[in-house]
């Protein structure tokens, strides 16, 4: 039992001893590792910033379409015949009235010389007729029998309507004489051709060719239903300017008008047709050809607009991170009040003076250190341009101008004098902005004085 108890104590000893041993070398590299943590923490992190700014920011809505000619006219042949000539190349311009295909007119003319012979034998007939009645007029009662005058005078009336009749078959012959002459209803482009030289046509037929007005051209689109409010508003207007882009959405073809907004809303889908109009000038746009479409609907004027990518979103709503004094910045809560794709419209929190983070987020928190890249270009002194400290002071006195100067016209000496008829009822912001740009004002013509 005592050698039991000796080797016991002894293994008891050696793992103690192997245990502080493990300890004390693991110290050093949890302290790395603490270390190193507290470094990264405290480092810098990596970002781009741009600049918030004052601007005019168009309100659109997008949309999918068709184009579509505004007129297609299949030219069918109007009697049968042989051709005798094709007088246009498929894909041609053509202009209305240009000459597209001849028709043998033989048997057509035909009809015509022998309408015209049977009047001229009528009228011959008719002149006999009137010399006889006259005669037998003269002659009176007492000679000539007077129902001999009366038939006479129902012959001439009877001859007389007979020119009529041939008047109007002559100008039948007229008409399918010309209908062998086939001219272009108006002025397109001509597609591939359905029939060809020699061949023998029919009233019947599918036709010769198809021609589509390209320019100006047509595009039908869509947009829900809930947006009519604002399309009829921006209607009211005058046309509301429509882009036609291509697939990507990204290049604008070509820019029209919009022209018609349909009767009534397509129950099944909940969405509202609607058909603008392009000049069509490059033929950017084809018939047929699917493009999206982007209708102008207004525009906010004088808005503090920052880049999407600023615009973050958590648990309490959107917010971006706004760079301060030494590098550091600040988590500020905003208000959108639109967005695109590339520019974001805000209504509050951020002004026309603040600068906003736009990548690098990862690592980012509330009034952490940043660096930015080396050709960022330095934000703008407060007055450094003429434009610069005209939008510091429409950011200052934003809600000014929206409170006093609502229904006044968008020019810069009447929102001066709207502002300046309100001085008293200002706000501090907006006074102090505006003396600020008085004594600045001052002081460049004093100096300019001097010199």
């Amino acid at each position: 039992m005592a050698k039991f108890f000796k080797r016991l104590a002894a293994v008891v000893v050696t793992a103690a001893i192997a245990a502080a041993i493990i300890y004390l070398s693991m110290i050093p590299t949890a302290q790395k590792q603490a270390g190193g943590r507290q470094m990264m923490k405290d480092a810098a992190v990596p970002v781009t910033a741009a600049q918030a700014r004052i601007a005019d920011m168009p309100i659109y809505l997008d949309g999918v379409g068709t184009a579509k000619a505004r007129n297609t006219v299949t030219v069918r042949p109007q009697v049968d015949g042989r051709i005798l000539s094709i007088n246009f190349k498929e894909g041609q311009e053509v202009k209305q009235g240009d000459l597209l295909a001849k028709i043998d007119p033989s048997t057509y003319q035909a009809q015509l010389d022998q309408a015209v012979a049977k009047k001229a034998l009528d009228e011959a007939q008719l002149d006999n007729a009137r010399k006889d009645l006259e005669r037998y007029t003269q002659l009176g009662g007492n000679i000539i029998a007077q129902k001999t005058i009366d038939t006479q005078r129902a012959l001439v009336d009877q001859l007389t309507a007979q020119i009529k009749v041939d008047d109007a078959a002559i100008a039948n012959a007229k008409a399918f004489l010309s209908y062998t002459t086939i001219l272009s209803p108006l002025g397109g482009r001509t597609g591939i051709r359905m029939v060809d030289e020699g061949n023998l046509v029919r009233a019947s037929d599918a036709g010769i060719v198809v021609i589509t007005e390209l320019r100006p051209i047509s595009v039908l689109f869509t947009l829900p239903q809930q947006q009519l409010g604002r399309i009829n508003a921006a209607l009211a207007k005058g046309p509301p300017r429509t882009d036609a882009l291509d697939a990507g959405g990204k290049t604008v073809l070509d820019t029209g008008t919009l022209q018609v907004v349909d009767n009534q809303v397509d129950q099944s889908t909940g969405t509202i047709r609607l058909k603008a109009e392009f000049a069509n000038a490059n033929l950017q746009l084809w018939p047929g050809q699917f493009v999206n479409v982007r209708l102008h609907v207004d525009t906010l004027q004088q808005v503090v607009v920052i880049p999407t990518p600023a615009v973050q979103r958590g648990p309490n709503g959107t917010f971006a991170y706004v760079i301060q004094s030494e590098d550091r910045v600040a988590l500020r809560p905003l208000t959108v009040a639109y967005q695109t794709e590339t520019e974001a419209v805000i209504s509050q929190g951020i002004t026309s003076a603040d600068r906003v983070v736009t990548t690098g987020f990862s690592r980012l928190r509330d009034g952490a250190t940043i660096s930015l890249p080396e050709n960022e270009p330095p934000p703008p002194a407060p007055g450094a341009s003429p434009a610069d400290r005209a939008a510091k002071m429409r950011a200052a006195c934003a809600d000014d101008m929206k409170r006093f100067c609502a229904n006044v016209e968008r020019s810069r000496s009447a929102i001066r004098a709207c502002l300046e008829a309100n001085t008293a009822q200002l706000s501090e912001a907006c006074k102090t902005a505006a003396a600020e740009a008085v004594a600045r004002g001052k002081r460049a013509r004093e100096s300019s004085s001097t010199e």
